[in-house]
């Protein structure tokens, strides 16, 4: 699986990445040995970058995914987790956790953004993971917090950076403005960007991708399928969009994508994953993977050969943006660079 760097450090991803918010049992429970078995059969195909954080399944994923990494050599894999929501008793459960993890509400999360809430949460993941270091640590949904996260968060991450304790740093959002403004104006490596750079959004070329590009600043994409309706080879109606329901005009689009694909002999989630990669500043998509066959699912996917044409068919029928760049859009699209 080829690897690609971020720019201006030393920390290099696979070009697949585990998602582990699901094996934090999100949505639904997922049994301790199949979550294990996933980690395991990502390995085995190659990929050596893991993606969590605190939020999902309340410490959960990071248990689960340290506990899998833990006897593996250190220096061969990349784990990234995330700051902005610390983990507190919770002094009032009613149970379960009301933020769609299918784990007891025994801990409660809380924004922070500070200084000492960074070193915390950081020491906290260390502990959970049991993890000697993290190799990127990004800001976790800081939309509402931008100048705690930009004067406060962010400095106390890039101290940590410089003094070695952790490889890059950046932020993870499902919007692409205030990433853009990130990058701008913060000492962010990399930014995660979730959904904005898929065949039905590419508002991300309006800011966070020419903010990379003209920085030298690295993306990862998560978030492709667009909550699901991207997933499947034939979208239908009652699909999820952005975790809602999908509008029919959407639905309609995607059908379009989708023949398009058929008619160059792809499926529509094998050109979702491989359409972000088409763009210089992305180096990675990484994708939620629950249990082995959704790993080997979407390593299979991940690396098809794109047909030639697919995107500038695509953009001549006006079903993606005609400024899509498609210079880097030959050949591996999944593994184009």
């Amino acid at each position: 699986m080829q690897q690609r760097t971020i720019e201006n450090t030393s920390v290099t991803l696979t070009g697949l990445g585990f998602g582990a918010s699901v094996i934090g049992n999100l949505y639904r429970a997922t049994p301790a040995e199949v979550a294990r078995a996933a980690v395991d059969t990502a390995w085995d195909a190659g990929v050596r970058y893991f993606d969590t954080a605190p939020h999902y399944g309340l410490g959960l994923s990071e248990r689960r995914l340290g506990a899998a990494l833990r006897d593996r050599p250190r220096d061969e894999y990349v784990v990234s987790s995330k700051v902005g929501r610390l983990l507190v008793p919770n002094e009032a459960p009613r149970g379960s956790d009301p933020e769609g993890f299918v784990v007891p509400d025994d801990l409660r999360r809380v924004w922070d953004f500070s200084r000492d809430g960074v070193l915390r949460s950081v020491e906290d993941t260390l502990e959970r993971t049991g993890l000697d270091r993290l190799d990127i640590v990004y800001l976790h949904d800081p939309d509402e917090h931008w100048r705690q996260a930009a004067e406060e968060a962010m400095p106390a991450l890039a101290e940590l950076r410089d003094q070695g304790v952790i490889g890059a740093i950046g932020a993870g959002m499902n919007q692409s403005a205030m990433l853009a403004r990130f990058l701008r104006e913060t000492a962010a490596d990399v930014v995660m960007l979730a959904g904005r750079y898929s065949l039905l959004d590419q508002s991300a070329l309006d800011d966070v991708l020419p903010a990379a590009r003209d920085l030298g600043r690295s993306v990862v994409a998560v978030g492709v399928f667009n909550s699901g309706l991207l997933a499947r080879d034939r979208p239908a109606e009652g699909m999820k969009y952005d975790y809602r329901d999908a509008p029919p005009d959407l639905v309609a689009r995607a059908r379009a994508i989708a023949e398009v694909c058929e008619a160059h002999g792809t499926t529509v989630p094998a050109a979702a994953i491989a359409f972000p990669l088409t763009h210089s500043s992305i180096i990675n998509v990484t994708l939620g993977m629950r249990n082995p066959e959704q790993v080997v699912r979407n390593v299979e996917l991940h690396g098809r050969n794109t047909p030639e044409g697919l995107w500038s068919d695509l953009r001549a029928r006006g079903l993606i943006r005609s400024d899509v760049p498609l210079e880097h859009a030959r050949g591996r699209g999944a593994q184009c660079c």
